[in-house]
């Protein structure tokens, strides 16, 4: 499955309130999100703003577009704008910066075990 991170800069003044509305997200954002494929995602926020995601999906960009295509998200997507800096007038979800994975602990030790049964 892959995994993206990315991140985003949440507004230091609207981190409280932006946290908030992350306790009770809409329940048809949760089914659209589920429905469109994004599955594990996580969202971390550091006290400075600094909002790191994380989501697997088979095809981020088809989960995106499916996601574009929901009116819940639309709708979502405009109230969350206010809380980030430096967007320039995107939408939340398509103004991340993509982060490269460089390491995960299953990847390496999967291949560590490959190898050592190769040995055999």
């Amino acid at each position: 499955m892959p995994r993206y991170c990315f991140s985003l800069q949440v507004r230091p003044d609207r981190m409280d309130e932006y946290a908030e509305r992350h306790r009770a997200v809409w329940p048809e954002m949760l089914a659209a999100l589920a429905e469109t494929g994004w599955r594990n995602y996580s969202l971390f926020l550091r006290n400075d703003g600094l909002l790191i995601g994380y989501v697997e999906a088979d095809d981020l960009t088809a989960a995106q577009a499916a996601m574009d295509a929901t009116d819940v998200n639309a709708r979502w997507q405009a109230e969350m704008a206010a809380y980030f800096t430096g967007i320039d007038g995107q939408a939340p979800d398509q103004g991340f910066v993509q982060l490269d994975e460089v390491f995960n602990l299953d990847d390496q030790l999967n291949r560590v075990h490959a190898e050592s049964n190769s040995d055999d």
